[in-house]
C-alpha cells in the first residue's frame, strides 16, 4: 500500500503547491489551500477514472437489454439454481455482459479513500519526530502546515471522536470539531443517498432479486452505514467523500442523458422503495395488466392510386376517430345530404 500512500501525497502536494502560488488565502477560519488540495484531488481521481465509468454505464444497459432473457431462464428452469447460473453465465459470455462491471468505479475509489484515510491520520499526529514526518514525500514545513490545517476552525486532520488532549494539541475545542464533523457526515450521508438514488431511478429497479437487493443496500444499506462508521473519518476524509459525491451527481446527470437506459416491456412503475407492480384489472375473472389509453387521435394516410380515368390520385389525410368518440355512419350521412 505504499505506492497508494505516495501517490495520494503526491497529489495533495502537487494542488497544493498550485494553490499556495495562486493566493488561495486563509479566511472564515479555513486554510483553503489545503481544503483545495483535496477537492481537486478528488476532480483528478474521477477525471482518470471516467473512462471506466462510463464502461460500468455501458454494462449496466446490456444487462438491462438482457432482463428478458433472464426472466425467461429462471421461469424454465425454476427450482434448478444450478441451471439457471450456468445458462446465465452463458448468455451473459455470449452477449459479453458483465455485472462485475458495475462496480468496477467503486472497487478503484476504494484504495484512494484508504490511501488519504492513512495519510490524514497520519497528519493527526503532529507530535512525532522530524524523521516520521517526511514520510510519503512530505516535508516538516508541509507536514506541521498540513496538520494544523483548519475548516472553520477544525483540524481536518481530526474526526467527531479525537480525543479532547489531540483537538487542544492542534488549537480547536472538542465543540467546534464535532460540530464541523457531524455537520460533514450528515451531508455525506445524504450525497450518498441522492448519488445511489439518481442511478437507481434513472436505470430503474432490477427485477432479479438479487440484483434488487444488492440496488437497495447500496442506496440505504450504505448511508446508513455511514451514520455508524462516519464519525471515526478525519474531516478532510469526509471532504473528499462529500466533494466526489457531488462530482457523481454531476457526472451522472451527464452520462445517464447521453446513454440512456433501453425501454422495457414492464408495465410496472419505479418507486421510491422499489419497483411497483403494473396496474391491472379483472376480465372474465381474470387479471390482466392494464394497457395505457391513447392520448391523441391518430392520421390514415391512403395510399398513391389512380382513379377510374387512370389520374393519379393525391394522398389524403383523414383524422381517425378520437378514443370514446361514437362511430359515424357514413350511409347517413349521405342520406342527410340527399
Amino acid at each position: 500500500m505504499g505506492w497508494i500512500y505516495y501517490s495520494i501525497s503526491w497529489l495533495m502536494l502537487t494542488w497544493h503547491k498550485v494553490w499556495d502560488t495562486l493566493g488561495a488565502g486563509d479566511w472564515l477560519a479555513t486554510n483553503w489551500d489545503w481544503i483545495l488540495s483535496i477537492v481537486f484531488l478528488v476532480i483528478t481521481i474521477r477525471a482518470i477514472l471516467f473512462p471506466a465509468f462510463v464502461k460500468s454505464i455501458k454494462s449496466q444497459r446490456a444487462m438491462q437489454a438482457l432482463q428478458p432473457q433472464l426472466t425467461e431462464i429462471r421461469a424454465k428452469h425454476k427450482g434448478d439454481n444450478a441451471r439457471i447460473q450456468q445458462e446465465t453465465m452463458e448468455l451473459m459470455r455470449a452477449e459479453k455482459a458483465n455485472p462485475l462491471m458495475g462496480c468496477l468505479p467503486l472497487l478503484v475509489q476504494a484504495p484512494v479513500l484508504y490511501g488519504l484515510y492513512h495519510v490524514l491520520r497520519h497528519l493527526a499526529k503532529p507530535e512525532i519526530s522530524d524523521q516520521y514526518k517526511v514520510l510519503y514525500g512530505w516535508t516538516v514545513p508541509l507536514f506541521d502546515s498540513a496538520s494544523h490545517a483548519k475548516l472553520f476552525g477544525a483540524p481536518i486532520a481530526l474526526s467527531f471522536h479525537s480525543s479532547p488532549a489531540d483537538m487542544a494539541y492542534l488549537g480547536a475545542t472538542s465543540l467546534n470539531v464535532r460540530l464541523v464533523a457531524a455537520m460533514l457526515v450528515l451531508i455525506m450521508i445524504v450525497t450518498t443517498f441522492m448519488t445511489s438514488r439518481q442511478m437507481i431511478l434513472k436505470t430503474g429497479w432490477a427485477t432479479d432479486p438479487t440484483q434488487l437487493m444488492m440496488q437497495r443496500l447500496m442506496m440505504y444499506g450504505v448511508p446508513i452505514g455511514l451514520l455508524f462508521s462516519g464519525y471515526t473519518f478525519p474531516i478532510g476524509v469526509v471532504i473528499y467523500w462529500v466533494t466526489t459525491n457531488l462530482f457523481s451527481l454531476g457526472q451522472q446527470f451527464y452520462v445517464l442523458r447521453k446513454f440512456p437506459p433501453p425501454p422495457t416491456a414492464n408495465n410496472g412503475g419505479t418507486g421510491f422503495f422499489g419497483p411497483t407492480k403494473p396496474k391491472t384489472t379483472t376480465v372474465n375473472g381474470k387479471v390482466v395488466p392494464v394497457k395505457p389509453a391513447a392520448t391523441a387521435s391518430k392520421t390514415v394516410v391512403a395510399r398513391k392510386g389512380k382513379d377510374t380515368n387512370g389520374s393519379p390520385v393525391q394522398p389524403v389525410k383523414v383524422d381517425a376517430p378520437k378514443v370514446g368518440a361514437k362511430p359515424v355512419n357514413p350511409k347517413k350521412g349521405n342520406a342527410a345530404k340527399r
